[in-house]
């Protein structure tokens, strides 16, 4: 079974993209920051990351950058997915160069958010 880890601070948008991700036979983590996100990889090496870009303690921008550097390579290259409710701030080539694979805009379209994660689990 895939594994996602889900680094977001609304326990709503996170309950309900669990929820979504499980009925798809995804086991799936949860973390509510960028900090949690790196001490879960201390540990656990997930098929994919879905990262919140404005958390609390570290942002998503930051935590990209702190996995892309990793001297671990697996963990280093985890296919991890930006989501944000301000897209307007950043543009997806800023995403992508700071280590994003790909990006999610909120609110999250479920049916793209599956997709998504299907392209990086398969």
């Amino acid at each position: 079974m895939k594994k996602v880890l889900i680094a977001e601070d609304s326990s709503v948008i996170q309950n309900l993209t669990k929820k979504i991700l499980q009925f798809q036979n995804y086991e799936i983590d949860s973390v509510k920051n960028g900090l949690e996100v790196i001490k879960y990889l201390d540990t656990k090496t997930p098929d994919v990351i879905l990262l919140d870009i404005n958390m609390p303690v570290m942002s998503g921008i930051e935590c990209i950058k702190q996995i892309r550097a990793m001297e671990d390579t697996d963990k280093a290259k985890v296919p991890v997915i930006a989501i944000t409710g301000n897209s307007a701030n950043y543009t997806v080539d800023y995403l992508k160069g700071v280590g994003f694979d790909e990006f999610l805009p909120k609110p999250i379209n479920f049916d793209v958010l599956v997709e998504t994660v299907k392209k990086y689990t398969h």
